[in-house]
């Protein structure tokens, strides 16, 4: 059985959770383990378009879907609209929360193009964030709506 990973079909591997298998033999850095409760969002990530936490998520449920980590968003040299934004608004400090966050605000903006300061405060809310950068996170979004999208 395999899955899409950023677009490349890969084998599914047996046993543990999706983030395990992300930050284990596939190697991406993108997704975090912070709670392994489903509650921090630092873990999340694309799957089949919809933000999801991959912590307690048997790897397993991937099976023939599409998931997308912060590394398939964009490159280097064709970044995401939001993964320039942040840099843009310096929405980062120390990062840990940030993938999760970005992943979530690709999939509001996937599914709405043109979202409030409310769409996007609602679809951040399951984020923890302890550096405090939640109103350069804001803008960064509501920057970011602006530019074409993947």
């Amino acid at each position: 059985m395999s899955f899409s990973l950023n677009g490349v079909p890969v084998a599914l591997p047996q046993g543990g959770t999706l983030l395990q298998a992300l930050r284990g033999p596939f190697g991406l850095n993108g997704p975090k383990l912070g709670c392994a409760a489903e509650a921090c969002g630092a873990c999340h990530v694309l799957l089949d378009g919809v933000s999801v936490p991959s912590c307690a998520l048997p790897v397993e449920a991937v099976a023939g879907r599409v998931v997308v980590t912060l590394e398939g968003l964009g490159t280097p040299e064709d970044p995401h609209p939001l993964q320039t934004a942040f840099l843009e608004e310096q929405a980062g400090q120390c990062g840990y929360c940030l993938s999760g966050i970005i992943i979530s605000a690709a999939a509001l903006l996937r599914r709405e193009a043109k979202p409030d300061e409310d769409a996007v405060r609602a679809a951040l809310q399951p984020h923890l964030c302890r550096c405090h950068s939640h109103n350069r996170i804001l803008r960064a979004v509501l920057r970011a709506q602006a530019e074409p999208h993947q």
